[in-house]
């Protein structure tokens, strides 16, 4: 590229980065905001303060907050889990065995990521109350299931064909079984893939917020995403949004971390089989 172009795509990264980070920026300044502030107008605080930190911390909301943010880790990670261990196989069968109806349960697994959520909350609120999942972590790790899996059985399918197929065959020749061929040949080669979809569907049940305000009525198993909905202020004249806007700075932190650490190895699960050769 000339000068004058490379100049122009900085120009362009730079004005879409901004406009991409305006928003949290908006956010964590509210979050130093005081009540009696948030109505100035000005992006910056007039006067600093942690004091909606303290709030969800240590103070009236913090047990609103608290127990939401140690249930939306476990559920999460149990989701994720769950998740990769049977998508693994799923992806694995698709990519290497050939059977009737491979097709159609990648189009199945599509159409089950791409299904309206709000669809099914009613159907589902109504028989998690009969069978007794209604509100506890269980009720919440299968509808998240629903949403991790399809786009982890299409991740990880990229990743199990870029494997090469002699090297599983090499493993059998030497008296390794199917199933050890696969645990300590193929798992190991697709660990980067496995790993890049954990992340990706931690994200996605993370994120959740339908299934968490619809399935959940106390602190025993309400997520993040639904608690940050019911918080109030000290009396029905005093908005909350300073308190809010801390909690999701707090909660989008880890979501941070975690792009910034492995950020190469999600953009090369997201790119893996694009390109072939």
């Amino acid at each position: 590229m000339s000068t004058k172009e490379r100049s122009w795509w900085i120009v362009a990264g730079v004005a879409i980065a901004l406009y991409a980070l305006f928003p949290i920026a908006w956010i964590v300044s509210l979050s130093f905001k005081a009540p009696s502030d948030l109505a100035n107008g000005s992006f910056l605080p007039s006067l600093f303060t942690t004091e909606n930190y303290s709030l969800i911390l240590d103070g009236a909301a913090s047990d609103l907050f608290l127990p939401a943010l140690r249930n939306s880790f476990g559920i999460c990670l149990i989701a994720t889990f769950i998740s990769c261990v049977l998508s693994m196989f799923a992806a694995y069968a698709i990519a290497r065995l050939d059977f009737p109806g491979k097709k159609f349960i990648l189009g199945t697994a599509l159409a089950v990521a791409i299904f309206p959520v709000i669809s099914i909350v009613t159907p589902l609120f109504n028989l998690w109350r009969q069978i007794g999942l209604y509100d506890t972590w269980p009720g919440l790790i299968i509808p998240y299931l629903s949403l991790t899996l399809p786009l982890s059985i299409w991740t990880m399918s990229a990743f199990f064909r870029e494997i090469p197929w002699e090297m599983e065959q090499a493993a059998q020749v030497d008296g390794a079984t199917t199933w050890q061929a696969f645990r300590k040949v193929i798992v190991p080669l697709a660990a980067p893939g496995v790993f890049t979809t954990a992340i990706i569907a931690f994200f996605i049940a993370w994120n959740d917020f339908v299934y968490g305000i619809s399935l959940t009525s106390t602190g025993a198993s309400r997520p993040v995403p639904a608690a940050l909905g019911l918080f109030s202020g000290a009396s029905q004249f005093e908005d909350p949004t300073g308190a809010i806007a801390a909690a999701a700075v707090i909660v989008t932190i880890p979501v941070v971390v975690l792009v910034l650490v492995f950020q190469r190895r999600i953009v090369a699960g997201l790119t893996n089989g694009a390109v072939k050769g």
